[in-house]
């Protein structure tokens, strides 16, 4: 079984969560920074021109020792139905706030679909750059708004405040004065916490310790032996191919293998944006598109 995760960054619009997404792709050195030059997962003409993401997309890479996709999911309001579906096939979120602006109303709203589907969530406080509020203040308005269990988890109350998420984790802290990683992820999987990170990522600050924390706070399934996968995008390649974007819930999937009685996959494709790898196999946890496949709707 590979060390495998899956997540995806949601926001409002304008909260610099396509920039967001560029950034770690450059810090995984999947591109090149100089290749950069416009944004890789908003690659439409009406995107690029307009400034959103109309579609989510997929992108995967490496950190540290796991392999990671992320879906990148449409902010403006007009096209949340695109990024309720991609919810629907997380391991976690990372909800992008603006620095600037704090709390807007589309965010309380994403943040009712992350509860709906119990999403574990990450908060990145964007954009301190510039921010005029304090990170005391923004942590203040978290707290009011979504849950006094948004933590701030490079605060010096960090640790006194996780010690009191729960009694498992208290007792533990009480015997050792250590917080058990465990505990702590098995928290966040449950909602029990949301850790919050602050930085830029136009400047490319506190991206790496958000970086860690995917792999560090994240929660890894148990997914069972026989086979499964979860549609929640149908889409075509430039040469007109319907393609079936799955999540891989359980057993293992190679090209080739058939899928029901009567239809075969002809290839598994990783996408980075437009562009895309073809592998031999695909396992739990991981997002690909799968070609060959008709008769499957979201």
């Amino acid at each position: 079984m590979k060390n495998i995760r899956n997540f995806c960054i949601i926001a409002h619009i304008d909260h610099g969560k396509s920039t967001l997404a560029d950034r770690i792709l450059e810090l995984t050195n999947t591109v090149q920074k100089r290749e950069m030059k416009e944004q890789l997962l908003d690659e439409m003409d009406l995107e690029r021109e307009r400034g959103i993401t109309i579609y989510s997309k997929e992108a995967h890479f490496h950190w540290k020792d796991s392999e990671i996709y992320l879906i990148d999911t449409p902010g403006h309001v007009d096209f949340s139905s695109e990024m309720e579906r991609s919810l629907q096939v997380l391991d976690l979120a990372i909800l992008l706030i603006n620095g600037q602006d704090g709390i807007q109303s589309h965010t309380s709203t994403i943040w009712k679909c992350l509860k709906h589907y119990k999403i574990p969530t990450l908060i990145f406080i964007n954009k301190m750059d510039i921010s005029y509020k304090t990170q005391e203040e923004l942590m203040n308005d978290l707290k009011t708004h979504f849950s006094s269990n948004c933590i701030n988890f490079k605060s010096e109350d960090a640790e006194d405040e996780l010690s009191m998420l729960n009694e498992d984790i208290m007792n533990h802290y009480l015997e050792t004065e250590e917080i058990d990683s465990s505990l702590l992820q098995q928290a966040i999987f449950k909602r029990e916490c949301f850790p919050v990170f602050f930085g830029s990522a136009l400047k490319i600050q506190g991206i790496e310790d958000l970086m860690d924390a995917i792999i560090d706070l994240s929660f890894i399934q148990d997914y069972p032996e026989d086979f499964g996968a979860r549609v929640y995008k149908i889409s075509s390649d430039d040469q007109g191919n319907r393609l079936t974007h799955v999540k891989i819930t359980g057993g293992v999937l190679n090209a080739k293998d058939k899928v029901g009685t009567d239809e075969k996959v002809d290839q598994i494709r990783l996408y980075n944006g437009k562009q895309f790898e073809m592998v031999q196999t695909a396992y739990p946890g991981m997002i690909c598109a799968l070609k060959g496949l008709n008769k499957y709707e979201v």
